[in-house]
């Protein structure tokens, strides 16, 4: 399946849109399916102490649902974490940063494009960025832009997408079983579309030997990518 990158009706509707609404709603439940908090939790669980993080960024952020979830999943912090959400959007609730508050996370909306951020970021260093069905959105050369611009930020990148696969095509033609609107349903499409396979992020990751690159599908719905500054053995069993 050659990958085709389209643009997603979410992303154009209004932010109050009763359609945008829904469609939020049912992402927040199929990322609850897919499962990819807790699978993003115990790669980095593998791959670090999250009880040192202190500073954690997810570009695509959202409403930030995803990166609480992230947060419920891990030990807690022996600091205070400050957690950047990136998005074009400021979607962050007050119920939602009262529940980062609890876990000790202090979440911060940062209102502007990814790559505006990136560029406005240079000089800051974060422990872990994080990308949860995001990176999908990009042709390859803004990909790998992307990719090389978090690559000077962080000691850790995660992402988890969706797979570019017959199997994944044919669940998102279901979707309506679970009570997914007609914007949902359509996006979906396109996600599973403009996915990934085999080694296409790590392709497109800076090439160095100060970063070991873990790829694969995870389950059944997630491909998963994994970038870290070689500071110890590769432990490549946490992408099982």
């Amino acid at each position: 399946m050659t990958r085709i990158v389209e643009a997603e009706l979410l992303d154009e509707l209004p932010v109050d849109d009763p359609r945008a609404i829904h469609s939020r709603r049912d992402l927040r439940r199929i990322n609850a399916l897919m499962g990819n908090a807790r699978i993003m939790a115990r790669i980095l669980k593998t791959f670090h102490d999250s009880r040192s993080l202190k500073t954690v960024v997810e570009i695509g952020a959202g409403d930030g649902s995803f990166a609480l979830r992230l947060a419920e999943g891990l030990a807690p912090s022996e600091h205070r974490v400050e957690v950047l959400l990136v998005d074009r959007q400021n979607l962050l609730s007050y119920q939602t940063a009262a529940r980062f508050q609890k876990l000790g996370w202090n979440a911060q909306p940062i209102q502007m494009d990814v790559f505006d951020w990136l560029a406005q970021s240079s000089n800051s260093k974060f422990d872990l960025i994080v990308a949860n069905l995001f990176l999908h959105h990009f042709e390859e050369a803004r990909l790998r832009s992307l990719l090389e611009q978090a690559s000077k930020r962080t000691l850790l990148f995660l992402a988890c997408e969706p797979p570019r696969s017959v199997g994944a095509l044919i669940v998102t033609r279901v979707l309506g079983l679970i009570g997914c609107n007609s914007v949902t349903r359509h996006d979906a499409v396109i996600s599973v579309r403009a996915g990934f396979r085999d080694q296409e992020l790590s392709s497109l990751w800076p090439k160095a030997e100060s970063w070991q690159l873990l790829e694969r599908p995870v389950g059944l719905f997630s491909h998963c990518f994994c970038a870290r500054r070689a500071v110890a053995a590769a432990q490549t069993s946490c992408l099982r």
